[in-house]
């Protein structure tokens, strides 16, 4: 699993006014001395601006914190929400590799995305439009396998739902979020065993899912 920066970066980078006024309006939620606490929240915005996390961009963080580079780039090396290499236009794929994934059919995840998007990780597709990488646990072992794709979590997947949602993707259409096998949110597999008194009374989908829909900002690159 790669965490370094991509070879080739680009020469500079800068902000949006748009972006770098709500930049300043992060860091001065912090009291002075504490302007490094921003770290986060600046690096995911330099991400959704240009799409990935580029050298320039972690540093220009950084000088914008009064921190040094080194610790910036600590944070964007270490959580796989920081992508370090340019990503598919409409979609960066991120395959839960660990243990419960992995057991439940991860390896026929990967294999779609090779056969459909590129041979390796952290490469493009033909069109441009699509990446793929193998990441660390995402917190849904309960529903393995599963994706993230943007925002969005896509649980209990086998090989045929994830070229599926690919070629909704690849038609314009944003997929609905959550579990492919009917579970409303991460219950055993094989229906409630406790507080099963109320489960007809609950919406149609989790408040994950409904969040999810109505934000309606899963992919930062399609529009909405």
């Amino acid at each position: 699993m790669n965490r370094r920066f991509a070879t080739e970066q680009p020469e500079s980078f800068a902000f949006t006014d748009a972006n770098a006024e709500w930049a300043r309006t992060q860091i001065r939620n912090y009291p002075p001395g504490r302007q490094a606490s921003a770290v986060i929240p600046l690096l995911w915005r330099a991400q959704e601006q240009e799409g990935w996390l580029s050298r320039p961009a972690v540093e220009t963080v950084a000088a914008m914190l009064d921190m040094p580079a080194i610790r910036a780039y600590e944070v964007a090396t270490f959580y796989f929400m920081f992508h370090l290499h340019p990503v598919g236009s409409i979609a960066h794929i991120q395959i839960c590799g660990t243990t419960s994934c992995m057991l439940c059919g991860a390896e026929d995840l990967v294999a779609v995305c090779h056969d459909r998007i590129a041979s390796a990780p952290h490469q493009l597709s033909v069109c441009g439009k699509f990446s793929w990488e193998e990441v660390e646990c995402l917190g849904a072992c309960a529903n393995a396998p599963m994706v993230q794709i943007g925002k969005d979590y896509f649980e209990d997947l086998t090989a045929d739902h994830l070229t599926e949602i690919i070629d909704r993707l690849a038609g314009g259409k944003i997929p609905r979020p959550g579990s492919r096998s009917g579970r409303y949110s991460s219950e055993p597999a094989t229906g409630l065993t406790t507080l099963a008194a109320g489960a007809g009374e609950r919406p149609a989908e989790s408040p994950a899912v409904r969040r999810a829909l109505e934000c309606g900002d899963t992919l930062f690159g399609m529009p909405q």
